[in-house]
């Protein structure tokens, strides 16, 4: 890439990207999750086309209410993977185990956001900047999407990593000293 072309998702996006289908249950995935060093995840049809994404914070909310905190471990059955959470829940709604059993057996298409946000290949790192810092939408990670597919992923990180590079590799910033 030339230095005079802007980063552009190409650049940034990692290509590995992992999926669901609309299909998996909510349980499965949270096991999933509990097991990624990430926070969410593209929702896919058999074609390879995104029609939606399931983050952490989706999940969780199923379980949510108002007034309380408690920390619930998700490795109880029917979960796998032990992970703790802290749930908001009113003291007149403790009953947490009715709605670990209620969401379970759910199909993530039932909490997915179905209006998800998609850049192409060629989307210049300013736009993507434009996106992830929009305050109404709290945007982490921009699936890429070319002829309609799936083809990659741009996290908040990506593009931090890229910039704090390009600003190294100008001069702009030096590497930090470890004492």
């Amino acid at each position: 890439m030339s230095r005079n072309q802007p980063l552009a998702a190409r650049d940034l996006m990692t290509t590995d990207v992992e999926t669901v289908s609309a299909e998996d249950d909510v349980s499965e995935v949270l096991g999933r999750l509990a097991r990624a060093d990430f926070n969410g995840y593209p929702v896919v049809d058999e074609e390879e086309r995104v029609v939606g994404i399931v983050t952490q914070h989706d999940l969780v909310g199923l379980f949510q209410t108002k007034d309380r905190t408690l920390w619930i471990p998700v490795g109880f059955p029917p979960f796998l993977e032990t992970l703790t959470y802290a749930v908001d829940i009113s003291w007149d709604d403790l009953d947490l185990g009715i709605d670990l059993l209620r969401n379970t057996n759910k199909p993530i298409r039932e909490v997915m956001t179905a209006d998800v946000v998609t850049v192409g290949p060629d989307t210049t790192i300013d736009e993507i900047l434009d996106l992830l810092a929009d305050e109404e939408r709290d945007i982490n990670r921009l699936p890429v999407v070319e002829d309609g597919k799936l083809v990659g992923i741009v996290a908040r990180q990506d593009v931090i990593r890229a910039i704090r590079d390009e600003r190294r590799a100008s001069g702009e910033s030096p590497e930090p000293k470890v004492e």
